[in-house]
């Protein structure tokens, strides 16, 4: 029967090798893993910095808001009472982008008199609007308040008399913007248009023309 002898310092490259193998080994994975976490956070990074950028395009150019007329005839019958009366407005819609398109759902209208909720409805369906494109906002409602006798109808005939009568016109609503192919999430569209009408109830010069503010 024969054996194998080993010298210590056999014994101990061998355990030397098989650490350092190991060693290399673990090292190898560690890079590894820390090359994936490393591109998968690069990726993420671009990815969203796309993002930010196409939006950034998108709401560089945000679209313009022009009111174009306002008519309130009841403001000119004495004494002037809203209810039940017709209050109509144009508003044009102006899309200034080169290659970016605008989705609109409902367009909802309001109308202020003193901070008051005076008519309020849908004014225009979805639609889409391409790039350097106008669209006409036609609004008509009905009045809701005030009626002959209320305190702000007293205001409003005063107003009346006076020859200026202040209105606040909002118009809401739900948008998206088309770049190429891509569309961006929803955001809530915000219009809002100061309005001053005269004794006849028509839109002063003043105002015609006069570019509204907007806000997301």
């Amino acid at each position: 029967m024969s054996s194998t002898f080993r010298s210590p310092v056999q014994t101990q490259t061998r355990s030397h090798r098989h650490r350092f193998s190991a060693s290399r080994v673990r090292n190898s994975l560690t890079t590894r893993f820390a090359k994936c976490i490393c591109s998968v956070f690069l990726s993420l990074l671009l990815f969203a910095g796309v993002i930010v950028f196409i939006l950034w395009l998108s709401l560089r150019h945000r679209p313009r808001f022009y009111l174009s007329s306002f008519s309130v005839p009841a403001v000119a019958q004495p004494p002037p009472a809203l209810l039940n009366s017709p209050i109509s407005f144009n508003v044009t819609d102006r899309n200034p982008n080169g290659n970016i398109g605008i989705y609109y759902d409902v367009v909802y209208g309001s109308v202020y008199y003193k901070g008051q909720l005076v008519g309020s409805g849908p004014v225009l369906n979805p639609f889409y609007q391409p790039h350097k494109n106008t669209t006409v906002v036609v609004g008509d409602l009905i009045g809701t308040a005030p009626a002959a006798g209320d305190a702000l109808a007293a205001a409003l005939s005063g107003d009346a008399a006076a020859g200026r009568v202040e209105f606040r016109l909002e118009l809401k609503s739900v948008i998206r913007f088309r770049v190429r192919t891509w569309d961006t999430h929803h955001h809530t569209l915000h219009v809002q248009c100061d309005v001053v009408v005269g004794s006849d109830g028509n839109l002063l010069a003043e105002n015609r023309g006069k570019r509204c503010s907007i806000y997301f």
